[in-house]
C-alpha cells in the first residue's frame, strides 16, 4: 500500500510539473486575407484556467506562482500544505474505516457466539464495541468531509489568487479629505480617492 501511494504520489507531482510546463499562453490566430498562422501571446491570466488546473492539487498555484511578476513569486509554498491536508485526512480516513469494519465483525462475531474475537476487544462488553463503532464511524465520516474542505479550498485558493497576480498597487494612490458645503449651508466632508 506504502508502494502505492509513493507512485500515486510521483505521479501526481509529475503530471502537474508536465501540465504547468506546457506554453499556456499561445493561441492560434487566422489572418483571413491571407490564410497564414501566426502566434499571439495571451496575456492575461485566467482565474478559471487556475481553477480548473487545481482540480489536481497544486497544480492551479504553480500556475500563479509562474504567471507573478518578478518580486512578488510566493505561491508555491502552499502545494505542500495542499498535499499534507489531503494526505493527513485521507490516511484518518483510511484507519478509522479499517478499524470501523474491525469492530463491526467484532460486533457481529459476539452477537452469534458471545465470546470475544479478537484481545484488543476483550476489555470491552457488547454496548462498549458498538459504541466503539459509531466514535470510530463518525471520525471516518469527519475526515472524509475535512478531506473534500482541504480539496475545496485548494481549488478556490487557486482562483481567488489568481484574481490577484496582475494587481498591481501603485505609488501613485492618493486619498484626499477635503471640507465642504453642501447645499451652501449644511457643513461636510469630501473624499476623493485618484488611482493612477
Amino acid at each position: 500500500m506504502i508502494k502505492s501511494m509513493r507512485f500515486y504520489m510521483i505521479f501526481i507531482l509529475l503530471f502537474s510539473s508536465y501540465v504547468c510546463a506546457q506554453n499556456t499562453g499561445d493561441s492560434l490566430a487566422i489572418i483571413e486575407n491571407n490564410l497564414v498562422e501566426t502566434k499571439v501571446k495571451d496575456t492575461t491570466h485566467s482565474p478559471q484556467k487556475a481553477a480548473l488546473l487545481s482540480l489536481v492539487p497544486g497544480a492551479g498555484q504553480i500556475y500563479n506562482h509562474i504567471a507573478m511578476p518578478k518580486g512578488k513569486k510566493k505561491a508555491f509554498w502552499k502545494v505542500p500544505l495542499i498535499y499534507a491536508g489531503l494526505g493527513a485526512t485521507g490516511y484518518f480516513a483510511i484507519q478509522n474505516h479499517i478499524e470501523q469494519k474491525a469492530l463491526k465483525e467484532e460486533y457481529e462475531f459476539r452477537a452469534k457466539n458471545e465470546v470475544p474475537n479478537l484481545q484488543k476487544y476483550a476489555q470491552y462488553d457488547q454496548q462498549g464495541v458498538l459504541t466503539l463503532f459509531e466514535n470510530t464511524r463518525r471520525s471516518r465520516d469527519l475526515m472524509i468531509f475535512a478531506f473534500i474542505a482541504v480539496y475545496g479550498l485548494n481549488v478556490l485558493d487557486a482562483h481567488v489568487e489568481a484574481h490577484f497576480v496582475e494587481f498591481d498597487v501603485s505609488d501613485d494612490l492618493t486619498f484626499n479629505i477635503k471640507p465642504r458645503m453642501h447645499d451652501f449651508r449644511t457643513p461636510g466632508i469630501a473624499l476623493s480617492f485618484n488611482f493612477r
